[in-house]
């Protein structure tokens, strides 16, 4: 069964988390307040820069990869698929499925920063002394995820196909 208003529905989807991008990336994800008053925003960049400077390279190149490069793979991903079916092109109709297949797997996997913010700003919590709270920025990295989520699953791959059996004679 195909999926009605495929592209419209994708195509919104894509735009918002391309305008949410920003901001999840600019603000901050977590904010610390500690003892005697004073407050440390975090972005994800800055989680980054910190985890690498203080020798934790696993950790910083893993939240780069879940953080950053994930989300603007899926992006890139879901606007070069969304471009090829408007356009009716048959390059590389193969490996183009199998992208979509990639970013519907990884989709879920972006959520990992968004566990691990919930996670400390539920146990570090020492009432006058350190206190976490998430920053506006995880909310806007969590639309992100949902909406790529979103874009994937309101995709109709079959689209990739059409061009490639409408050329061919095929009925479609």
């Amino acid at each position: 069964m195909r999926k009605p208003n495929s592209l419209r529905r994708t195509w919104a989807f894509v735009i918002a988390a391309c305008i949410l991008y920003l901001p999840a990336n600019m603000l901050p994800v977590m904010i610390t307040s500690s003892f005697p008053g004073e407050q440390q925003h975090d972005t994800i960049m800055s989680g980054i820069i910190y985890f690498w400077v203080s020798g934790s390279w696993a950790v910083a190149a893993v939240i780069f990869i879940a953080s950053f490069v994930v989300p603007l793979f899926k992006l890139a991903v879901m606007i070069l698929l969304l471009i090829t079916v408007q356009r009716r092109i048959r390059w590389q109709l193969l490996q183009r499925a199998k992208l979509y297949r990639v970013v519907e797997v990884i989709g879920r996997w972006s959520m990992l920063d968004v566990f691990v913010v919930s996670l400390v700003t539920g146990l570090v919590q020492i009432p006058g002394f350190v206190e976490v709270h998430p920053g506006p920025g995880i909310a806007a990295f969590a639309a992100v995820v949902i909406l790529t989520m979103l874009a994937s699953m309101s995709f109709d791959p079959r689209l990739l196909w059409d061009a490639a059996e409408q050329d061919s004679g095929a009925p479609a």
